[in-house]
């Protein structure tokens, strides 16, 4: 139900010539048979009839697409509330409240925050091809299945329909490989067990790979698609790049923007002890294992943790659900509340002193941080302070204190941290240049985690050729793609003092992948701007120039493509 047709069954919304008014522009919803039409304003700013195409998402709310001119499906900011009446549903809704986007703004919906081409297909579909034609600005989108099937997580399913083919009997004799490409067995064969002595909880066997938090990664994270082709089980750094902990979260990691909830779980105790997500989730339901705290009861004892003597509160009330206090909810898209995946104790001094939410006074608006922390010293004598321990660092660097670089350093070296942090404090220390930064640049080069590495080289932007070529040169040969990248970027201005062939051969090779990159989302200005400072630091004015004026007919008021195309002008006119 991520994406259907729109026809009757499917559409949930009031389509009656029912009316709704917003921001002056009134929008009406109607039906011609069993076709689906808005009459509301277009890229001109004048009223027109719109067919809805698709259904996008099924609850809490539901969203409609239209096609438009050139290969281009745009999400209409208007869409129903499919919760029930007594819960505030069954109406139209704005997501862009408090937001007056006209035809020419990024939030309108005819515009490129609301395309469907580049910004939504990719998680809501099956095996979507983007097709974005530069030469005559057309998308020739494809996908192998509307919705979110299958394949979306086991890979192209061919050989596997083959094996299903033959009787059961024949299969457990002669072929026990089930054919998926993508086959997410991690959990097969393991339990979990609690020490007797400690009363900690353990995995039978350690998690020795990502590949199932990776496949649900491709959807449900914050990032930058970076080529086309991902089939389910690819290195997901091969196609995207995760978003750190910075501006869309709070310093001690907390969900503040819509995170999608896989960085939030990266940074986790849960990932830490091996789980998964399917440990939680059945993904063929879309439901948890178990309701409520019994999902969680699986493993922690209920007896301890499920009871007035821990949670403090009415037993079976709100304040009782384990998700309440450890995986508190955001509200995104106006009514869709999201859990916080990092999965933490609730610091309630943390606020006092940081200004960061907490879980307690989140339902218990009428009261402040200080009376939280003061009620969690009174009911928990040694209170655990938490899995988290960065939030001090990364809010010293929001704030722009001079302590910042030495506690990101800190952070981004100390192998007890999740490496997802450990990342994170490595691109902060992208702004902080300096030795320190340098140092710690240094000692992360070699992790084996790619977004380690990726965040080691942008630290080196700051830095003269010989650090540059020091860290970025063996990241040519990287295994990852967004690594290899990273380096090329790294090493554009100062590619011609690469020392051998083999070396010039593997910048040559990095560099057509990054160009590839951009060239993929072409659709965006800023991939555009992004060129356009790559061939200008490679001294290729010309092809710099081309795509700045690129980004410029694609959004006309966008500052730093007017920008470089000043410094080409400064570039060719020399020296005074």
């Amino acid at each position: 139900m991520a994406m259907q047709n729109a026809k009757p069954g499917t559409v949930l919304g009031r389509f009656d010539s029912t009316r709704f008014t917003t921001d002056d522009i009134t929008s009406t919803f109607f039906r011609r048979g069993d076709r689906y039409f808005v009459n509301t304003d277009g890229e001109d700013g004048s009223l027109h009839d719109y067919e809805i195409r698709w259904t996008f998402g099924v609850y809490p709310l539901q969203q409609y697409l239209v096609e438009l001119a050139r290969g281009r499906a745009q999400a209409l900011t208007l869409a129903w509330d499919a919760r029930p009446v007594d819960q505030g549903g069954q109406r139209w809704f704005s997501l862009t409240t408090g937001h007056s986007a006209g035809p020419q703004d990024l939030l309108h919906w005819t515009g490129g925050g609301y395309n469907w081409n580049h910004s939504c297909a990719d998680c809501h579909s099956t095996a979507v091809r983007k097709r974005y034609d530069e030469s005559t600005n057309q998308f020739r989108t494809s996908f192998a299945e509307l919705n979110v099937a299958c394949e979306a997580c086991h890979g192209p399913g061919s050989k596997h329909a083959r094996w299903g083919r033959y009787p059961a009997f024949l299969r457990r004799i002669f072929w026990r490989d089930d054919g998926l490409e993508s086959a997410l067995t991690e959990r097969h064969g393991v339990h979990w067990a609690t020490d007797s002595s400690s009363g900690l909880i353990s995995r039978s066997a350690p998690r020795r790979t990502d590949h199932e938090i990776d496949v649900c990664a491709q959807c449900h994270a914050s990032r930058t698609h970076i080529a086309d082709g991902y089939t389910a089980g690819a290195r997901l750094l091969d196609y995207y790049i995760p978003t750190i902990i910075a501006e869309l979260y709070y310093p001690d990691g907390q969900q503040k923007e819509e995170v999608y909830d896989d960085g939030s779980f990266l940074q986790s105790r849960m990932y830490a002890a091996g789980v998964t997500c399917s440990d939680c989730h059945d993904p063929h339901t879309a439901k948890l294992r178990l309701p409520g705290n019994k999902v969680c009861t699986q493993c922690h004892s209920a007896p301890k943790y499920d009871t007035p003597a821990h949670h403090h509160h009415r037993d079976g009330g709100p304040g009782a659900a384990c998700a309440a206090c450890h995986m508190p909810a955001t509200v995104y898209m106006e009514i869709d509340p999201r859990h916080d995946h990092s999965i933490r104790i609730p610091r309630p001094d943390l606020s006092v002193t940081l200004g960061v939410p907490n879980a307690c006074t989140g339902c218990h608006g009428d009261r402040d941080g200080r009376w939280a922390a003061s009620l969690v010293d009174v009911w928990y004598q040694n209170p655990r302070r938490g899995f988290q321990r960065f939030a001090d660092a990364f809010a010293a660097d929001d704030r722009r204190e001079s302590s910042a670089t030495g506690v990101l350093a800190r952070v981004a070296t100390d192998s007890s941290q999740p490496w997802f942090v450990r990342a994170s404090a490595l691109g902060r220390l992208a702004a902080h240049p300096g030795s320190v930064s340098l140092q710690t640049a240094r000692a992360q080069a070699r992790d084996s985690r790619p977004l380690v590495r990726l965040a080691a080289l942008q630290i080196a932007e700051g830095f003269d050729i010989s650090d540059r070529l020091e860290l970025a040169v063996p990241m040519l040969f990287d295994s990852t793609r967004a690594v290899r990248q990273g380096a090329a970027w790294l090493l554009a201005p100062v590619a011609d003092s690469l020392r051998s062939g083999a070396e010039r051969r593997a910048f040559d090779m990095a560099a057509a992948e990054f160009v590839a990159s951009q060239r993929y989302n072409a659709d965006q200005p800023g991939a555009h701007v992004v060129l356009g400072v790559f061939f200008m630091q490679r001294g290729q004015l010309d092809q710099a120039e081309a795509e700045f004026r690129a980004a410029v007919r694609l959004d006309p008021q966008m500052p730093a493509a007017e920008r470089g195309l000043a410094a080409i002008r400064t570039a060719r006119a020399g020296p005074d």
